[in-house]
């Protein structure tokens, strides 16, 4: 099972740790970002830029456990970050500067590269990098498209009931469950999968859909009156309220698996993919960046959807050519995350995807 890692209640401000404090405080963070196990006043009396005994270091370290920004796994062990903690010094300490030219160049190629193709594809690539970059999970939200059709399909499931599969031009395959008329028969579902299939080819649904409204005494004469029953259900339940639905894709979950340490870890990230399944709470959740005009960062329970997996998440929201906010991407990872190198990472990719939309 995880570990659990307490939260400080206490308000925290930076006026009240000294220089020495600050330093032991950011040594105590920077060691659990970079190896994930507690640190000891001897190991941190060794780091440290000013001569300090380990005894005034353990000294510090109970002052700080008394602010709620450290903690003791068990009895003699060194000390960790508490989650409040690790929002303190992200808020407070951390230093991040910004992205190398090489870094920037390397961001922008990847990205643009799927520009030719659709803004899926722009996407795609955004998360799959973030990922690569960061070794976490890369995210992204995103409205959905009326993508260009290629072939419309309605396959029987029971009496009342079909399944209609739509193929966009660009590879995409999606299904919906559309409610048949009472005696609907097979041979009308292949009819109505011909005749839809002989006028939607480069065409998006809202075009299809219009079409047919407006040679609807077409239809009427071209079809019996189960068959148009069964057209009009599937582009109904196609475009039934898409305009206002969001996708999730998520890349690189493989990479969370990477650098486990100990079975806890493990327990942890299969917490994580748990929670990545639930589509519609982490879109949610990822719907709070769309809120505010940039980066946000979500640290362990901060969120409640991500609270047992004690992960963090790094989003920024991308743009429009008019300059709204359509999506966020980012990065879900352990707590222990990179953040002085993923947070300018984040805020970059998601500058270029803003850049490739808007152009």
């Amino acid at each position: 099972m995880s570990v659990d890692v307490p939260i400080g209640t206490t308000s925290v401000s930076l006026a009240q740790l000294d220089e020495r404090s600050r330093e032991i405080f950011r040594r105590i963070v920077e060691s659990y970002l970079a190896t994930g196990d507690p640190v000891g006043s001897r190991n941190v009396s060794r780091i440290l830029q000013t001569a300090l005994s380990p005894a005034s270091v353990r000294n510090v370290m109970a002052d700080l456990e008394a602010l709620g920004l450290v903690y003791a796994p068990h009895t003699s062990a060194g000390r960790l970050p508490t989650e409040y903690g690790l929002r303190f010094y992200v808020d407070a300490l951390l230093e991040f500067g910004d992205l190398s030219g090489e870094e920037r160049r390397k961001i922008e190629a990847q990205v643009s590269a799927a520009r030719s193709d659709s803004l899926d594809n722009v996407l795609n690539e955004a998360s799959a990098m973030l990922s690569g970059l960061s070794r976490g999970a890369g995210v992204v939200t995103a409205n959905k498209t009326d993508p260009r059709l290629r072939h419309i399909e309605f396959v029987g499931l029971d009496p009342g009931r079909a399944l209609m599969v739509l193929v966009s031009d660009d590879g995409q395959v999606e299904n919906r469950l559309v409610t048949l008329a009472p005696g609907t028969s097979q041979s009308q579902l292949v009819e109505a999968t011909n005749f839809l299939n002989a006028r939607i080819r480069g065409k998006t649904l809202a075009e299809v859909k219009a079409d047919l409204e407006s040679a609807a005494a077409s239809a009427r004469a071209e079809l019996d009156e189960l068959t148009r029953k069964v057209v009009a259900a599937g582009l109904a339940s196609w475009s039934g309220g898409d305009t206002a639905e969001r996708k999730l894709i998520v890349r690189g979950q493989a990479k969370l698996l990477e650098d486990l340490k100990a079975m806890q870890d493990l327990e942890r990230v299969r917490l994580l993919f748990d929670d990545l399944e639930t589509k519609r709470e982490v879109i949610d959740l990822l719907g709070k960046a769309e809120e505010g005009e940039g980066l946000r960062i979500f640290i362990g329970s901060e969120n409640k959807l991500f609270s047992l997996s004690g992960s963090s998440t790094i989003v920024a929201p991308y743009r429009d050519g008019a300059g709204r906010i359509v999506g966020v991407l980012g990065v879900i990872g352990p707590t222990r995350m990179n953040y002085a190198r993923v947070i300018p990472m984040v805020d970059y990719t998601a500058r270029v995807v803003s850049k490739i939309i808007g152009g």
